[in-house]
C-alpha cells in the first residue's frame, strides 16, 4: 500500500505520468544529484527563509567556510542558487521555490519515516 493510501484510507486512482524524454530525465537526475548531500539540503533550507551570505551559512550550519563554499559552487552550477555581489560579500538566494518544496518534502518524509521506526521499536514486544 502506498503511503498516501495509508493516511487517507482510500485507494487512489492510478495516475498517468508521462515518461519524459531522456534529456529531461538526465537534467532531473543531475538536479537531484546536486541536492543529494546533507549540507546542501541544509543550505537550501536556510536559503528558503531568505538570502544569506557565506558567513551567515557558516554560523547557522556550523560547517567550515571552505566546505560551505564548495557546496554552494555545486548548487550554483546546478542552477539551484544564484549569487550577487554585495560589497565584499556574495549573497546567495534560491533560483526558485520549486526546489525548496522538493527538499522540504524530502526532509518531512525522512522525519516521518524516523517517527514510524521509533514507534515500531517502542511497540515491539
Amino acid at each position: 500500500m502506498r503511503n498516501d493510501e495509508e493516511h487517507s484510507g482510500e485507494r487512489a486512482e492510478p495516475a498517468t505520468v508521462p515518461a519524459g524524454d531522456p534529456e529531461t530525465l538526465t537534467e532531473a537526475g543531475e538536479l537531484l544529484r546536486a541536492l543529494a548531500a546533507p549540507v546542501r539540503i541544509a543550505i537550501v533550507l536556510q536559503l528558503r527563509a531568505g538570502e544569506r551570505c557565506v558567513h551567515e551559512l557558516v554560523d547557522a550550519l556550523g560547517v567550515a567556510q571552505p566546505l560551505i563554499s564548495q557546496h554552494l559552487r555545486v548548487l550554483k552550477t546546478a542552477g539551484v542558487v544564484r549569487g550577487r555581489r554585495n560589497g565584499r560579500e556574495v549573497v546567495y538566494r534560491l533560483v526558485d521555490d520549486h526546489l525548496a518544496h522538493i527538499v522540504v518534502d524530502a526532509v518531512a518524509h525522512a522525519e516521518e519515516g524516523s517517527e514510524d521506526e521509533n514507534a515500531s521499536t517502542v511497540n515491539a514486544p
